[in-house]
């Protein structure tokens, strides 16, 4: 229709879907709109019709759109027209209508290509703009839990972009990806992603990894899922895993190098790497010159970007400071001659002849600060001098929270003040060390120490430290912000450093001190009276006992230093009644009457261990608690019956230990607290179980039967960790039912089970996610038929007693399929010394290796086993009498993460080991 004189202002736009298979009502045919009540729209009725004739204003149009002004303004025939007739998806082609006319669109990563695609079509570059504003934007968002781009529409982005061979799509998707890495590779469509677009994320100079490691696994990952693509493309498989190679391998944790060194894809880089690591652990300060040299530094600096708010250098001890300095510091050549310059000047200032250690001072260095760093974790880093870290911490990382420090035993407690001290806004710190495993069963400490230090505010204090003189702390008068401390098998923590902890660490709310054996009772109890905010304590193996519990169970702390101080007294307030995490086990100081009136107040309580304590059934029926979700009762007198009661008061018990509990399926008690039934069975607590939990890990012993197991099966569906121990007795048809039962299990455990080649070739046929596989004591005919399947996401295997039978043969075959374990314990075999090459090369990258009774693998001593350099924890013992005299300083010297030795001195060639002056690492000799 040809427009008239009064009407050429306007012009309608007739807008259908071509696409539109959707059958609409009459009455929702078309709607007639007009732009001048765009405020006015209900817009989810008006998409509900499948034609629009939207009343237009023909200027705007054809000032905002290139395709309405070629075709409204140029000569084509619709210039008079009144109607325009346009098939595209309404939704779309409303939003650039609603743009045109000056309103903001809602832009997410859904309708992004729609809505470009439209803006390219139709000329509106108004629209182009804010698409491009958007994904700017969004691009920079920070919190993990708000991505506003998706990865499955990250990928979409990326293939469109590259389909218009749009350089600003391209460039803004893989700064996104860069900088949300970690949160990528997490995502289940990771390995969809294109491998251009990963090489050019990987190239990014916005890379953000919490370490090495993380992007190694990414990258393997991703090459593994795409080996069909890798065949098709025109690419070669060389050209493809060329991206391996934008890994910085001198920064890999040397567990993780050493165990690729069996990947065909990584072996090569594996190699390179753990040569690489042995190398830099072996530069001494002085050497540094030599190492930093004339050329480009890079694969020696830690990725840290503005995004970074990890940094995980665990299990990496070739870390030092010059690498530390060297990531702190501008990535230009400026940077490296001045940091070659400090070196230089400090070679000067060493504090032993051999140059062994030297203090590079940061602030003559222009580094860099990194403020969304967070948490910092340097476990494991044995060449990094720990005072230094922690000033250059506190200078590069002002806002870090968390440190985590575990298996340094140069970590003292002097260590953790100085920490406190330079960096102040640190809430949580751990340095775990083992628990010592000569830890008695029965501890008791009268003191550790022999004089309390007195703190006074405002004063310089000297603190007794057994490795040094004195070492000189001052925090002022401000209490530091610690709110999470681990001090786990410290045994060098005593009660002065505990009073320390309580005076100034007042804000506490978790505090682990399982296994500091040198601290009092009388101690941990003042702790508890100063720290008034603790919800979880864990002091498993400690002599916590009925002081300890008086101070937890009373509300003020000057009742509890009255000499009237007793039990009975049930306040409101009281430090147990906040609790949500009690660990107490192996604690034989508290007795029956204190545990049960600590019970009796632990209302908030989720996690409860009581494993090897007095535990009895009075004590654990007063337990008040409905929160349950964490309970181990192991090695106690319990009844079933007790058991049973607090099953049925906390149905959110998602793991639950009872292993060695003897009398949890006998007859009841004689003397019973009145709220048992006297009418109990011992299937009801199995019914009760199965009818109220959901239960994740299970431990049981003594009554678990086939019965039971059915019983239980409502309960155990998403059970992901099971062991079965002494006194329980599943049949073979209730194991080879397993994988229907439980078909989630990721950890399976068996002692003294009846076992056959059928039921375990079953269980691992099936439960391809199984990560954890031990066979102890168990009865049975077994071959190694049972073994003869691929299993690569099995991690750790104890084989006890169970495979008489094995030779080097039969080990071959399990380093085949089993080529990922690092942890493998046998007991019990027919192997020999070649065992040790076949072990040594099948898994170089184990870290826990127990080899006992089988057969001469000592027998001429040790050697190959050396390979295994990855190694944390040893055990040999009655393998042979061939073990060299000097094998422990020789393993301390070839295997730098060894902390623990287990020998048996009737192994050793010249009837005893030569022990090294200091003790790097825990040596058990019988």
């Amino acid at each position: 229709m040809a427009s008239s004189s009064g009407d050429d202002e306007f012009v309608v736009l007739v807008c259908s879907d071509p696409n539109n298979q959707i059958e609409t009502d009459i009455s929702n045919e078309e709607i007639v709109i007009s732009t001048t009540d765009f405020s006015t729209w209900d817009y989810p009725s008006t998409l509900s019709f499948s034609t629009f004739k939207i009343q237009a204003h023909r200027n705007r149009l054809i000032e905002e759109s290139s395709y309405f002004r070629g075709l409204l303004s140029g000569s084509f025939s619709e210039s008079c027209l009144d109607y325009i007739s346009i098939q595209w998806q309404l939704e779309t082609f409303l939003n650039v209508v609603r743009c045109i006319f000056g309103f903001r669109l809602d832009i997410t990563s859904k309708n992004f290509i729609p809505l470009f695609q439209a803006a390219l079509y139709f000329g509106v570059e108004m629209l182009l703009m804010q698409l491009k504003s958007w994904l700017s934007e969004a691009s920079l968002s920070k919190d993990p839990g708000l991505f506003q781009i998706q990865l499955e529409d990250l990928i979409d982005i990326w293939d469109f972009g590259l389909e218009l061979d749009n350089g600003f799509v391209q460039e803004i998707c893989a700064s996104y990806l860069a900088r949300n890495f970690m949160w990528a590779m997490s995502n289940k469509i990771f390995k969809d992603m294109p491998y251009e677009l990963l090489l050019l994320c990987v190239k990014h100079p916005h890379l953000t990894i919490d370490s090495e490691k993380h992007l190694s696994d990414a990258l393997l990952i991703w090459l593994h899922s795409n080996t069909e693509q890798l065949e098709r493309s025109s690419k070669t498989e060389c050209e493809f895993f060329d991206i391996l190679k934008q890994i910085r391998i001198s920064l890999l944790p040397l567990w993780f190098a050493a165990g690729k060194r069996s990947s065909i894809s990584f072996s090569e880089l594996a190699n390179e790497s753990v040569d690489s690591i042995f190398k830099l652990m072996k530069v001494t300060p002085k050497g540094s010159m030599n190492v930093l040299g004339d050329g480009d530094l890079s694969h020696l600096r830690i990725r840290l970007t503005k995004y970074s708010k990890k940094v995980d250098l665990s299990g990496c001890p070739q870390i030092t400071p010059m690498i530390l300095l060297l990531s702190f510091l501008p990535n230009n050549h400026n940077s490296y001659l001045a940091l070659r310059k400090t070196i230089k000047e400090s070679a000067s200032n060493f504090e032993q002849a051999d140059g062994t250690k030297c203090q590079i001072t940061q602030s003559l260095l222009p580094t860099l600060s990194f403020e969304a760093v967070l948490e910092v974790d340097i476990s494991g880093c044995l060449k990094l001098p720990l005072e230094d870290a922690i000033d250059y911490f506190s200078n590069s990382f002002p806002f870090l929270r968390r440190v985590k420090a575990a298996y340094l035993l140069n970590f003292k407690m002097t260590t953790l003040y100085r920490l406190i001290q330079k960096c102040s806004l640190v809430s949580e710190v751990d340095i775990t060390v083992d628990v010592n495993p000569l830890i008695s069963s029965q501890l008791s400490v009268i003191s550790s120490s022999s004089a309390v230090v007195s703190m006074a505010p405002n004063r310089a204090y000297f603190v007794g430290d057994k490795f040094s003189m004195t070492s000189l702390y001052h925090l002022g008068p401000s209490p530091s912000n610690i709110t999470k401390l681990t001090l786990e098998g410290r045994s060098d923590v005593c009660d002065s450093h505990i009073q320390y902890i309580s005076k100034f660490c007042a804000s506490l709310c978790y505090l682990n001190l399982k296994g500091c054996i040198s601290v009092t009772d009388v101690c941990m109890a003042n702790l508890i009276r100063r720290c008034t905010k603790l919800q979880s304590l864990l002091v498993c193996h400690t002599s916590f006992g009925m002081n300890s519990i008086l101070a937890l169970c009373n509300a003020s702390p000057s009742f509890s230093n009255s000499p009237s101080a007793q039990f009975g007294k049930r306040p409101l307030d009281s430090l147990a009644s906040n609790l949500q995490l009690l660990h107490m086990g192996g604690c034989k100081c508290a007795d029956e009457a204190s545990l049960l009136e600590l019970l009796s107040q632990n209302q908030m309580l989720k996690s409860l261990c009581l494993r090897d304590t007095n535990l009895a059934d009075s004590a654990l029926c007063s337990f008040s608690g409905s929160l349950l979700e964490v309970l181990d009762v192991s090695n106690t007198m319990i009844s079933g019956a007790a058991l049973h009661h607090v099953v049925c008061t906390n149905p959110g018990l998602k793991c639950l230990n009872a292993r060695g509990c003897k009398n949890l399926f006998q007859p009841e008690n004689t003397k019973k607290e009145a709220k048992i039934s006297s009418s109990y069975s011992c299937e009801e607590l199995f019914i009760e179980l199965g009818k109220t939990c959901r239960l994740e890990e299970i431990a049981l012993g003594w009554g678990l039967s086939y019965f039971s197991l059915q019983a239980l099966k409502p309960a155990i569906l998403s059970l992901r960790a099971m062991t079965v121990c002494l006194g329980g007795t599943l049949p073979e048809d209730s194991l080879r039912l397993l994988p229907t039962t439980c078909p989630l299990l990721e950890s399976l455990v068996l002692y003294f089970q009846v076992i056959s080649d059928c039921m375990i070739i079953n269980i691992l046929t099936s439960l391809r996610q199984l990560r954890t596989l031990a066979l102890c004591y168990c009865f049975g005919d077994i071959s190694n038929s049972s073994f003869n399947l691929s299993m690569p996401n099995l991690r750790i295997l104890k084989l006890e007693r169970v495979t008489p039978w094995m030779t080097n043969n039969d080990l071959v075959l399990l380093t085949r399929n089993c080529a990922n374990l690092v942890e493998l314990s046998l007991l019990g075999s027919k192997l020999n010394s070649d065992a040790q090459c076949i072990i040594s090369h099948g898994w170089p990258g184990l870290i826990s290796l127990h080899l006992e009774d089988c057969g001469e693998v000592t027998e001429n001593g040790v050697s190959s086993l050396f390979n295994c350099i990855a190694l944390e924890n040893l055990l040999l013992r009655h393998n042979g009498s061939g073990i060299q005299r000097n094998f422990i300083l020789e393993a301390a010297s070839k295997m730098p993460m060894l902390r623990q030795v287990s020998l048996n001195v009737c192994d050793a060639k010249e009837g005893d080991f030569d022990l090294p002056y200091y003790h790097r690492f825990e040596s058990s000799l019988i």
